[in-house]
């Protein structure tokens, strides 16, 4: 009988890759793959390692995976992914309920090191961070009809609070044949949404090709004729092109969305950060982007509590969110990651005030979203149907405007039963702070 193993896979979408292509190692060694944690003989948890908050988490999942050690027919609980490259052997003496943490470049032998931690042999592996490969076939973890298409693997950026370049190395772009390849087997296989994911999408090529090649890897997926959305995450604002913007507003499979991780608007604060532009130069490009596609949807980032943010820093970036009105936003307080340049910056923020200056985001954006949601009602939207909730009997999906798990959701009535993964026009008739009501019509999708 074939040994069981369950994945469980916290983090970015970046992140979920990398375990959906471990999914694919494993199955192909033999392993039978299984949701139950109970009845798996391992469980491999595949760690985010990028804050404090993400830290915890990891923690948190290695606690309970190793109760099935007592409870259910676990032998063994692997730690891979971020923590388990940044930690390494930190891991196995600060946490003995793990009994195997693998490096993200021991990845490849994954079968192989599973097999020896089910027997009572294993041994911690680190292989080196370019022996990652990234062209290995995966097993999706979620919906059959949409799936995340990596593009490069680490950074070359190295803002001074982020530990991802010491974590997964300088950049790898992938090849743009190897891409189109794996999308093409990822849209024979269903899948119906392409999401182009990096740690900086709009710096991919350069390292391969000489430039920048994120228009043109997107609108060679585009050519892929079952792929009907393509969506592109993580592209930083001096990178984003005119050439990019118009290829968004012309490709009609691309999705008219942008999501620019800002994370500040002060000058001052952004050069800290090592981080390109100001508040002049950002806001020349946001209205840039609304100019020449009005209907795109705006998504960024920001950080509260950056070491030596002063109040008047903090209300220069208030004062602009509260102006731009993004369509989609998230804010973080600050988090010094250990071994980052920022950590041992001067003038650290108190916890108190950069959770404060969080939250005050935060609740502007909850207004700012749900003015946003009022402005579309009466109006039709096309969304790809995710499931049906029992609960409230109505289907769900998500609008163009609407990326996984980070965004809002389209609930929706229908008078006949849809297919999961379909598309379909649905006129909004109310809505919530962040998701939207409606009723499916006869209208082309």
């Amino acid at each position: 009988m074939a040994e069981k193993i369950a994945v469980v896979s916290l983090g970015c979408p970046k992140n979920q890759v990398d375990a959906e292509m471990m999914l694919h190692l494993l199955k192909e060694a033999g392993f039978e793959i299984t949701s139950s944690e109970a009845e798996a003989d391992a469980i491999i948890v595949n760690t985010c390692g990028f804050i404090e908050e993400a830290k915890s988490e990891a923690i948190e999942n290695i606690l309970e995976a190793a109760q099935y050690k007592k409870s259910g027919n676990c032998k063994a609980v692997i730690v891979t992914g971020c923590l388990a490259e940044r930690y390494r052997d930190d891991i196995t003496e600060e946490i003995p309920e793990a009994d195997l943490v693998v490096g993200i470049g021991s990845n490849k032998d994954i079968a192989k090191l599973v097999r020896e931690a089910i027997s009572g042999r294993a041994k911690n592996s680190y292989g080196p961070k370019e022996d990652l490969d990234l062209n290995t076939p995966r097993i999706l973890g979620g919906y059959p009809f949409s799936a995340y298409i990596k593009i490069a693997e680490g950074c070359n950026n190295h803002c001074t609070y982020c530990a991802i370049p010491m974590i997964r190395g300088k950049m790898r772009s992938r090849k743009i044949e190897d891409i189109v390849l794996e999308a093409k087997t990822l849209a024979k296989n269903g899948v119906k949404e392409l999401i182009v994911v990096a740690q900086d999408t709009t710096a991919y090529g350069t390292d391969l090709y000489g430039e920048p090649k994120l228009a043109e890897i997107l609108n060679e997926l585009s050519k892929i004729e079952e792929i009907k959305w393509i969506r592109t995450l993580y592209t930083y604002p001096e990178k984003i092109t005119d050439e990019l913007i118009k290829t968004v507003r012309e490709n009609d499979k691309l999705i008219k969305y942008f999501d620019i991780p800002l994370q500040h608007v002060n000058g001052e604060i952004l050069k800290r950060m090592n981080r390109k532009g100001n508040e002049e130069s950002i806001r020349s490009l946001l209205s840039k982007i609304r100019r020449e596609i009005p209907e795109v949807t705006l998504r960024t980032t920001f950080i509260t509590g950056f070491p030596g943010e002063t109040d008047e820093q903090f209300s220069q970036m208030h004062a602009f969110i509260k102006e731009m009105r993004f369509d989609r936003l998230g804010c973080f307080a600050y988090s010094a990651e250990e071994d980052t340049p920022a950590a041992e910056f001067e003038n650290q923020v108190e916890g108190q005030t950069k959770q404060d200056r969080m939250e005050l985001i935060m609740a502007d954006q909850m207004t700012i979203a749900a003015e946003k949601n009022e402005e579309k009602i009466g109006k039709t939207v096309t969304v790809l149907i995710e499931g049906y909730d029992s609960y409230i009997r109505c289907y769900f999906g998500r609008s163009e405007a609407d990326a996984p798990e980070i965004d809002g959701k389209v609930f929706f009535l229908s008078d006949s039963p849809l297919k999961i993964g379909d598309f379909v026009r649905v006129q909004i008739n109310d809505c919530m702070e962040y998701d939207l009501l409606g009723e499916k019509i006869d209208e082309p999708a």
